[in-house]
């Protein structure tokens, strides 16, 4: 088979200029696999960042239209290429692709081989699609920026957005002490998430709640971050993923602060994974799409929701 379906952008734009169409089936390079797309999923502003469009993380080079959104994906591989032992063909397998490369809203994607992951075992490839950029992001936080111990106390600012709600999960599952804000609606949901105390960030005053706080991931922006410097504990730090803190404020409250971009990471999906397959951490979707829907599930990333949109490509 040379052609496959796939959900392309000819131009520049929004959802608009998606159309879902006949392709090339891509064939995997040195070190490179192919997979058999099962599930993808997609993240808000996905189609505004310049990687999406080009071959570089900051815009530069040439255009590389037509593109292939939705970089997080579950599937099986089909074909592997020069260099490869793992994974093998017919292994089931998850993860992120870099932001340069063509996504998998397609039946066929590929990617280094490298930056795949087993698929954890006990959830299907509908729920494995919605974990690798959202989890991977919770996870490098409290890991690799935090360094996270077991009973230390850590603030998650939105707990029930798209990567909040992995940061409080995680947190909790890696032993930690975990209170986070929320919406007034999401307050229930967040607490059934693993969070201790979850505050109204509308109503309620942060620092009547919280005190001392080792961690502080920030996932709401620069008002949530000026409200967080006093409750983080000397020594602290601050961990954003929506907008980079403001260094002097960190100094001159003897903390810490750091922004930092998600990567892919094989060896966080695998931890990832374990965490699923013993219970601890769950993916939650707030719909499934079939591929040639795709674009619908873009127009609808900017509305209210609870979970990932997933795309199911094929059973």
């Amino acid at each position: 088979m040379s052609t496959m379906f796939a959900v392309r952008a000819h131009a520049r734009g929004g959802p608009e200029q998606l159309v879902y169409e006949q392709a090339p089936r891509p064939e995997p390079g040195p070190g490179e696999v192919l997979v058999a797309v099962k599930a993808a999923s997609m993240t808000p502003q996905e189609l505004t960042w310049p990687e999406t469009w080009t071959y570089t993380s900051d815009g530069s080079g040439p255009e590389r239209t037509p593109i292939i959104p939705s970089h997080e994906f579950s599937g099986v591989v089909a074909a592997t290429g020069p260099g490869v032992d793992t994974p093998a063909i017919g292994d089931a397998v998850y993860g992120l692709i870099p932001f340069s490369l063509n996504g998998a809203a397609a039946e066929y994607v590929t990617m280094p081989a490298a930056v795949v992951a087993a698929k954890p075992a006990t959830i299907d490839h509908d729920h494995a699609a919605a974990l690798p950029l959202a989890a991977l992001s919770a996870w490098e936080a409290l890991r690799e920026h935090a360094a996270l111990q077991a009973g230390q106390h850590v603030l998650v600012q939105g707990g029930a957005g798209g990567v909040g709600m992995y940061v409080v999960q995680l947190a909790a599952a890696l032993g930690a002490q975990v209170s986070a804000t929320a919406a007034a609606a999401d307050l229930e949901f967040v607490e059934g998430l693993g969070a201790e105390q979850v505050i109204d960030y509308k109503d309620e005053r942060l620092e009547d709640h919280v005190h001392d706080v080792d961690v502080v991931v920030d996932l709401a922006g620069a008002d949530a971050q000026a409200r967080a410097w006093p409750v983080l504990k000397p020594g602290g730090i601050l961990v954003a993923i929506s907008t980079p803190p403001d260094q002097e404020e960190a100094a001159r409250h003897g903390v810490r602060a750091t922004y930092f971009i998600v990567k892919p990471d094989r060896e966080g999906l695998r931890s990832i994974a374990e965490l699923v397959d013993e219970g601890r951490v769950r993916p939650v979707l707030d719909r499934v799409l079939p591929l040639a829907e795709t674009r619908s599930g873009y127009e609808a990333l900017e509305a209210k929701r609870r979970g990932k949109i997933v795309i199911h490509v094929a059973d």
